[in-house]
Formats: structure tokens, sequence, C-alpha cells
């Protein structure tokens, strides 16, 4: 009972680090090796048989055995079952300690690499119907309330730049997980002349963590700071998904998408319901609450490890399989949206136009404040008759969206995530 209640899904999430595990303790043994601690021969024993557990883990084969703790402890019993005493050596020089945070930022570091994938290909979406669409007019809002002249353009580009925000920081994680841990052991080094230099090298790390303690601390700092990467993805998908059940409202109409892709009612025929977005938008919602968990998990915890630290594993493992989820739906709902156009041809809309009206005098000479107040008694009298004519040219408004820029600006954050 103690052991299942202390283990709890240890056995499950742990198969997603058993690569990662096999990984860290290549580099590992052949550091021990350059150091003294493992002969020639013996290195080469354990390389190979390393090398066919990871090929069992890539077919799907691999399994935590019923009374094995976890997956550091599986690979070292598959180790010392097929080369006896030899396996037991490849524990030399480190903990479970900093051998799980060596798997975790390894782990973290490609589910990131995942993650800006995912974002990257809706950022291409999500620019390329804003190319699409750009003369497409439709009503800008504040309040709720029909404000002044927007586009498609202007509306898909947005997301599209929002992204580029929320690439950033994906990058500021990527860079706090991409910091070697191995050699901290249980937080306090090791007798052993270890090499860590050379396992940083080895793992692809751009740099260590230099002091053991700093080290284990950044258990949960990582996390930490995926999952705020995680929230701010999920903020800007979340509010897409809320644009698009609204603008599907029949009040609104602006957008539609074939049949297939919504849903029915029990009793109502005409229903063609948003059920992909509003399980998006919940999902992000639940996503924006991860870092909280995540900090109400770690806040009170003393220096040093943590028993604790180890339900980390059952918040950021499935948030990031979920954003990723969510980010793909999206990408491919998108592929199939129908856009309306000649929305702003109903008289509804005749106030959007205000604005240009009052632009308009004041080009023409007209102080603005008496503009204002002339198109105000207009509107108010009646006598107001808009003109469609939209002049808008400046960086990033409706006639200069400026999406080579942003895709520029894009790429240049993208790329440091490698």
């Amino acid at each position: 009972m103690i052991e299942e209640f202390t283990v709890g899904r240890d056995r499950e999430l742990d198969l997603r680090l058993a690569r990662y595990d096999v990984q860290g303790s290549m580099a590992h043994i052949r550091m021990l090796e350059s150091i003294g601690l493992l002969k020639k021969d013996e290195l080469d024993l354990l390389i190979e048989a390393l090398e066919d557990i990871a090929d069992v883990i890539e077919r799907g084969d691999f399994v935590i055995e019923e009374g094995v703790e976890d997956v550091h402890s599986e690979v070292e019993f598959m180790l010392t079952a097929r080369l006896g005493d030899i396996g037991k050596k490849i524990h030399s020089g480190r903990s479970r300690n900093d051998q799980v945070l060596v798997d975790l930022k390894l782990f973290m570091r490609d589910e990131i690499r995942h993650i800006a994938e995912a974002v990257n290909r809706l950022f291409d979406r999500l620019q390329a119907l804003s190319e699409e669409h750009k003369d497409k007019l439709m009503p800008g809002y504040t309040h709720m309330q029909v404000a002044m002249p927007s586009s498609f353009g202007l509306w898909f580009g947005a997301y599209a730049e929002s992204l580029a925000d929320d690439m950033q920081m994906l990058v500021a994680a990527y860079n706090v997980a991409n910091q070697n841990p191995l050699g901290s052991a249980a937080g306090y080094g090791s007798s052993f002349p270890l090499d860590r230099e050379m396992t940083t090298r080895l793992l692809g790390f751009e740099t260590l963590h230099y002091n053991v303690v700093a080290a284990q601390m950044s258990r949960g700092k990582t996390e930490r700071a995926v999952s705020m990467a995680i929230a701010s993805i999920a903020s800007t998908l979340g509010h897409l998904a809320m644009d698009v059940c609204m603008w599907m409202c029949q009040n609104f109409g602006f957008v539609s998408f074939p049949d297939n892709l919504t849903t029915g009612s029990s009793i109502m025929p005409h229903k063609k319901n948003p059920d992909v977005f509003e399980i998006m938008r919940g999902k992000c919602n639940r996503l924006q609450s991860v870092p909280n968990e995540i900090a109400l998990l770690t806040a009170n915890l003393p220096l040093g490890y943590n028993r604790d630290l180890q339900l980390l594993k059952d918040i950021i493992f499935p948030a990031t399989t979920e954003l990723i989820e969510c980010l793909d739906m999206a990408e491919f709902m998108l592929g199939h949206i129908l856009v309306r156009d000649g929305i702003v041809d109903d008289s509804r809309y005749d106030y959007l136009f205000t604005v240009e009206e009052v632009n308009r005098l004041v080009l023409d000479g007209m102080p603005f404040r008496e503009a204002y107040k002339k198109v105000g008694l207009e509107v108010q009298n009646g006598s107001y008759s808009p003109s469609r004519n939209v002049r808008h040219s400046h960086s990033g408004s409706i006639g200069n969206l400026c999406n080579d820029r942003i895709a520029e600006k894009f790429r240049s954050i993208a790329s440091k995530i490698k």
C-alpha cells in the first residue's frame, strides 16, 4: 500500500522518459570511462546493451515491470540481468536525483521543440489566411460595440503575430531546460573527478548548471518556465477559439465550417455547433492554470530534493500533449474555415465608418474636435451617410498588414529553438 501511494503514476509516466534515460546513461558512462571508472571493454558492453534497450523503447515494447519502481531502476535491472556486475557500475557518480533531472531536461527540451513545430504550423496557416482574405472587411469592436472597420486579414494576422510573442516565452523556457544538471548527484556533488563539461557536450546542452545545489533547485523551476510558455500559447489559442465561436453565431455569421466539422443537436435540426472550438477553449483555459498548480506544489519546499517533486510529472506531461493537440486541431480546422464576404455592406454597420469621415474632414483642414462634433451631430439627427471607402495605409493596418515583416520576426525568434 505504501509503495502504491508513493510510486503513484510513475510507471506509466516514466515510459515517456525511457529514451532519455538511456541517452543520459550513455553520456554518463562514456564520461566514466574517460576518468578511469570504467574499462574500455566494459564501456563497449554497456553501450551495446543500452543501444539494444533503446531499440526496444523505439519499438514500443519497453515496459516497467511490476515491483520495479521507475524507469531508472528498470534500465539498470535490464543491464544487470544481461551483464551482471558490469551493469551495476552504471550508477557510479550520480544519484537518482540528477538522473531524473537529466531525463526531464531532455524530455522538456524535445517537448518544447514539438510545441514550437506545432506553433509554426498554425502561424503559417494564419498568415496564409490573412493574405487570402486581406480585402474582406469585417466589423471591429470595442466593449463589444461596433467600433471601426477591421478585416479578416487583420484578424488572422493578429493571432499570427501574437504567436510570435508566445514563441518568446517558449524560447525562454527552452533556455532554462537546455542546461545540464548531470554530476550534481543528490544535490551536493561527488568526490569522483566527474567531467561535467564532457556530458554537457555529449547531451547537446547549451551549458550546465554549475552550482550543484542550483542544479537541484532547477527541479520545479524548469517545469514552471515551460508551463508559463504553455499558458501563454493557450491564452492566444483560447482567445482565437472564443472569436470563432462568436463569429459562427447566427447573430454574426462571419465564418462557418463544413457540416462534417460541426455538430448538431438532439432536438434542433438546424444546429451547427462549434464543439471543436468550445472544447479547445475549455482545454486552453485549463492549461492556463498549470503554472499556478506547479507554483502551489513547489512553493513551500525546503532546499534539496523532496518527494513532492515527483508529482510535477502528473502536471506537466499531460499539459504538453494537450497543447500540441489543440494547436494541431486549430490548424486543421482553420484549413477548412469559410469566410463570408460583404459583411459590412449591411446597414447595421453604417457607424463603423464615422471615424473615416472624421479623418477625411481633418485631412481637408477641419480641426479634429470640430470634425468629431460635426459627424456626431449627423449621427444624432439621422443625417449621417457613410462612405465605405477605407483608407488605412500605415504599418500594420488594413491596407498594410506587414505579414512579411511579422514572418521575419517570427522566424528569427523560432530559430533560437534548435
